[in-house]
């Protein structure tokens, strides 16, 4: 992944530092982030990172921005006509996407403060829900909430996902487990209907189905009627 010729390597800088910690996420997880790897990887010293990072906590807040940004669009806006509301599922599901597709990318999102850098970027979407009738603090908010949904369902999802390899969910056309499942809640009919039907409903239909109660929910309180 990374070549292997340190002649070859790029100059060392803010956003190499992070593209390495990016690519050693992906590789092994959180635990496999550090400043002696990526200094491995980077072709340097330890100590030539500290020029760039002040530390690892920095350093999960830059790559948390840019695992949101490599999302595309989350601070982009609304595309023209298209309703806030919209655009604001379109990004939490593109971010919820890119969050599960990388190993221990919910940890690394979780409890994160924006750079400096990145302040003029949430200034404009800010901007978007506070002329959509949103205090500036209900915007802020409003961002916060879908962000902790996005990432505690990233988090559900991804130990899920870790222990269905070992012990996977009955297929929904199994028919000797439902009838067995039957058979154990004969006398819980609610419970055993709920999860004969989550058993046909796609791995992301949770995800879809509670973003969609918050982006009704806001819609019915900023959007008049008619």
């Amino acid at each position: 992944m990374f070549p292997e010729n340190a002649t070859e390597r790029a100059p060392v800088s803010r956003d190499s530092v992070v593209d390495a910690a990016l690519g050693l996420l992906a590789e092994g997880g959180l635990e496999a982030v550090s400043f002696r790897r990526i200094a491995k990887v980077l072709g340097v010293s330890g100590p030539t990172l500290y020029w760039h990072v002040d530390n690892k906590r920095q350093l999960m807040d830059l790559m948390a921005e840019e695992l949101v940004r490599r999302t595309g669009g989350a601070y982009a806006g609304p595309e023209p006509g298209q309703p806030w509301w919209e655009w604001l599922r379109d990004v939490a599901e593109r971010m919820f996407d890119a969050v599960v597709s990388t190993r221990d990318a919910p940890r690394v999102l979780a409890g994160n403060r924006p750079s400096p850098e990145s302040f003029a970027h949430i200034e404009g979407v800010l901007r978007v829900l506070v002329d959509a009738g949103m205090t500036p603090g209900e915007a802020q908010q409003t961002l916060f909430t879908i962000g902790a949904y996005v990432i505690g369902s990233a988090t559900e999802w991804q130990a899920e996902a870790e222990r269905a390899s070992i012990q996977p969910l009955p297929d929904a056309g199994d028919e000797r487990a439902n009838a067995f499942r039957a058979q154990v809640l004969a006398d819980k009919p609610l419970l055993l209907a709920a999860i004969d039907e989550r058993l046909g409903d796609t791995d992301t239909a949770a995800f879809g189905f509670g973003l969609g109660l918050l982006i009704d929910g806001l819609r019915a309180r900023y959007v008049p009627p008619g």
